[in-house]
């Protein structure tokens, strides 16, 4: 299945995006370390940095998932260029204690 235009623009700013240095500054959308003027010094390791991009994808993908119950987490996952396992997404969404998905923000 196809992801939808918003999970699609989703995926690619993710996956745009350099999260090394997220923490450590504050700059717009799409932004590339290595294009940076004004780098800064601090930088996260690899798995630190999965693990942020990883956090990412599953907020965004608690949004989407919700507003489109047949959103493929496995290939948004992959779009977003960030491993998880289909465990892993489905485990890192909320659920209301009936099982069903949480709502945004509730």
């Amino acid at each position: 299945m196809a992801l939808s235009r918003t999970a699609r623009e989703f995926a690619a700013e993710i996956k745009l995006m350099d999260w090394s240095d997220a923490p450590y500054r504050l700059d717009r959308a799409g932004h590339r370390r290595d294009d940076d003027t004004r780098r800064s010094k601090l930088q996260l390791a690899k798995a630190e940095t999965d693990r942020l991009a990883s956090n990412v994808v599953l907020v965004v993908a608690q949004v989407l998932s919700y507003g489109d119950p047949n959103l493929d987490l496995d290939e948004f996952a992959a779009a977003c260029g960030v491993e998880l396992s289909s465990g892993e997404l489905h485990y890192g969404l909320r659920f209301t204690q009936e099982g069903d998905l949480a709502a945004p923000g509730c």
